[in-house]
């Protein structure tokens, strides 16, 4: 485990969650630095096996040399094309940890963080073309405001995409310090961080098409799994949660549950336990943390 990539969050937790048998098989659809990985590994016996998703490149220098190990350079949008790929018909637990690494947020270069000054890049996936300089810079005013109401739940969007289209009008947006710049006048210096926070979070929606991603995650999950399978879920934000809640309580993403004829609920998936997130000690340890929720559900 590469803990400076990235610390695992509710480590523990996510195992117990997956309820794992030492002879199955397992997904990481979020590998990272490994941290998951590596700890659901020692949990396995020589008949276990675990497959890894990640579409950050720099993830692969993390690869856990072992014979029962395979790691997908892949987004997990794509899961059932590459279980098809490897043979595997059905897996007994999934897990996703949907957060940013730490080693994202560290690198300037990625213009994931709101403390540093980088290039507004914001890809997951470094080769495909669609990054945060090109949203800030080529969206019309009023798609700015959409990704910024719907997407980082900012109550003043139109006033922010309006000065955002005002200082591009002068000169290029290059820079996350340019665009905490271009909005500043209408941020609010008592809760700056918190506005910077959700505003770089819309954007970052919107380069990686976030939600279009979880909401084909989730369907394709629940077809992956064998009864009794286990889904383990930890979520950063309320879009994020919201989804994963909807999608574990009624098998759809409004959060209506459907009847048969006889009354009976229509779901493939049943919630398990309660809502958990990270304790004190963990988020003194991992202040990045602290926002993380985890949900679990089983296979019907």
């Amino acid at each position: 485990m590469t803990v400076h990539y990235h610390k695992p969050v509710l480590l523990q937790s996510s195992l117990e969650g997956l309820n794992i048998k030492p002879d199955g098989i397992y997904v990481d659809v979020t590998f990272g630095g490994g941290g998951h990985s590596s700890a659901l590994l020692e949990q396995l016996n020589e008949n276990g096996r675990l497959l890894a998703f990640d579409q950050d490149p720099d993830a692969l220098k993390n690869s856990i040399p072992d014979s029962r190990f395979q790691f997908v350079a892949a987004n997990f949008s794509h899961l059932s094309q590459y279980l098809k790929f490897y043979k595997v018909p059905r897996v007994d637990g999934i897990l996703a940890d949907f957060g940013v690494s730490s080693h994202q947020f560290d690198t300037r270069a990625r213009g994931f963080s709101i403390r540093s000054v980088g290039r507004l890049d914001m890809r997951m996936n470094q080769q495909q073309e669609l990054d945060a300089h090109r949203v800030i810079n080529d969206y019309s005013e009023s798609e700015l405001k959409r990704i910024l109401f719907d997407y980082g739940e900012l109550r003043n969007a139109k006033n922010l995409a309006s000065a955002i289209c005002q200082m591009r009008d002068e000169k290029p947006i290059t820079t996350t310090q340019n665009l905490k710049e271009a909005v500043q006048s209408h941020v609010p210096q008592r809760i700056e961080n918190k506005i910077y926070a959700q505003l770089f979070q819309a954007l970052r929606i919107e380069v990686n098409r976030e939600l279009e991603v979880l909401k084909s995650f989730l369907e394709q999950a629940q077809d992956a799994l064998i009864p009794g399978g286990r889904l383990v879920c930890i979520s950063y934000h309320s879009l994020e949660d919201r989804l994963v809640k909807r999608f574990f309580q009624s098998g759809n993403f409004e959060g209506t549950l459907k009847k048969d004829f006889f009354g009976n609920p229509i779901r493939t998936l049943k919630p398990v336990g309660k809502l958990m997130i990270p304790s004190e000690e963990e988020i003194k340890e991992n202040s990045r943390s602290r926002s993380a929720k985890m949900r679990i559900a089983e296979k019907l």
